[in-house]
């Protein structure tokens, strides 16, 4: 689309150093030496359906700048979204104000030197170019099939771009760029339901058809579902599935979390907690993963082993809580200031080699479940979360599914759910819609706790 060309360029490298000079300059004018400005924008389109009808078609482009000035011990934010100078030069003393009127902080660090950031080409031309007309191609291709199986089918394709850049007074000039399309697909009968959701960098990879198939499929046999007693059952989570639940628990490998007495590792890294088959790693540079490549100080993100063989083995450091312990900061500190410190956000599952449909086999008598929502936590040291299945819940009886089955609410530790893995799949990109996209397998899991049957 003209207006995605457009943006390209105006979210250009060249463009976001000229427009830090106008910064730098306006405080420099306030005799301000060290500020550091991030920009970020986005270009997105959205194809809505719902009734078996593409209802809506919706576009958006948005742009910031956020700048932070420090001062004797002091530092704080303003941000805007308008580039021109008048703006710039506002914004730069909206810091300044801000910065003077905060209290000094004696742990506060000087700005982040430059370091070499690794680029990752994950910008696709025909996702940020995509048309509504392409969306409505594959939106409507995923409904005839929908409704071929005499069900109604609602859900949303999405394609735009990204751009986040940080430049400081120190040196550092850093810009990252992708492409996302996203495909989600709700297949809705009388008594039933199947889902299917999948993002990537390149919407080739992004297939309609085959996602409104497996979530038709999953809507036909869940059809009068079965009330199945609550209990402990052998379950096989699928990706989805996984990444929900599972997902939970990655802001506690936070050294700020630990320091602050949050985090369910403490006491325990180093410490065999999981099973031998876990194996969790923070890798932006993994081929299925997304994201900026550094942090929001500008330092390069690191990969690191969360996980090793059931023993979580390593932390996120952002450049603060690295210096309090006396190590190299990894590049997953969030912008500052900041009460939370840092998060890891490029999370890889290692898999393993079994087939959803080998796990069902293997199984004389379980659950698969294709995803959870409303997921809450109910202890945070012990890591026990509650939540739901939803749109498509089957029993497994002597290898093959038999059954829809109504949804259960579960109360499950994740620690003791990762000590009772007794299978993997391949790891994959996962989308769901309680955590950020992960790569995860599915896992088939022993001794999983449901408390109650839901209502629907």
């Amino acid at each position: 689309m003209p207006a995605e060309s457009g943006a390209a360029a105006m979210w250009s490298f060249e463009k976001f150093r000229e427009l830090f000079g106008v910064i730098e300059r306006a405080a420099q004018s306030h005799g301000v030496r060290d500020v550091e400005a991030l920009f970020g924008g986005h270009s997105s389109a959205l194809t809505r359906f719902a009734n078996n009808t593409i209802h809506q078609n919706v576009a958006e482009q948005g742009q910031w700048v956020s700048v932070r000035a420090l001062i004797d011990q002091k530092t704080a934010r303003a941000t805007t979204n308008r580039f021109d100078p008048d703006a710039l030069r506002s914004v730069v003393e909206q810091a300044i104000a801000l910065t003077k009127s905060a209290a000094a902080d004696p742990d506060l660090l000087p700005l982040a030197a430059p370091a070499p950031v690794t680029e990752i080409a994950r910008f696709d031309s025909a996702t940020a170019d995509a048309s509504p007309q392409d969306r409505a191609k594959g939106a409507a291709e995923a409904i005839r099939i929908i409704e071929r199986a005499g069900q109604t089918a609602a859900g949303i394709y999405s394609t735009g771009q990204s751009v986040e850049s940080i430049f400081n007074s120190a040196g550092i000039a850093a810009l990252h760029r992708e492409t996302m399309s996203q495909f989600s697909i709700t297949a809705m009968a009388e008594d039933s339901s199947g889902w299917a959701k999948v993002s990537a960098v390149s919407r080739a990879s992004v297939d309609p058809a085959a996602l409104a198939r497996s979530a038709s499929e999953k809507a036909r046999l869940s059809r009068n579902p079965r009330e199945l007693p609550p209990g402990a059952y052998t379950v096989i989570l699928e990706p989805a599935a996984v990444l929900d639940l599972v997902g939970q628990m990655f802001g506690d490998f936070s050294a700020t979390a630990l320091a602050d007495q949050r985090s369910f590792l403490n006491d325990r890294l180093g410490k065999k907690l999981f099973g031998d088959n876990i194996h969790i790693t923070d890798d932006v540079a993994h081929p299925l993963q997304a994201g900026v490549t550094f942090d929001g100080e500008g330092v390069p993100r690191k990969k690191l082993t969360l996980v090793d063989a059931g023993v979580p083995t390593e932390l996120a450091y952002s450049r603060l809580s690295a210096k309090q312990a006396g190590v190299q900061p990894t590049g997953h500190g969030l912008p500052v200031p900041n009460e939370i410190g840092e998060l890891p956000v490029n999370i890889v599952i290692a898999g393993g080699s079994t087939s959803v449909e080998e796990m069902i086999a293997s199984t004389d008598r379980g659950i698969l479940v294709t995803r959870l929502w409303y997921i809450r936590e109910v202890d945070p040291f012990q890591k026990i979360m509650t939540g739901m299945t939803r749109d498509g819940t089957f029993l497994i009886e002597g290898g093959r599914l038999t059954q829809g089955l109504r949804n259960f609410r579960f109360n499950q530790g994740l620690i003791d759910l990762l000590n009772n893995v007794e299978a993997l799949s391949p790891a994959v990109r996962a989308s769901g819609e309680e955590a950020f996209d992960m790569v995860v397998p599915a896992m088939k899991i022993r001794n999983f706790h449901f408390s109650e049957v839901t209502r629907f």
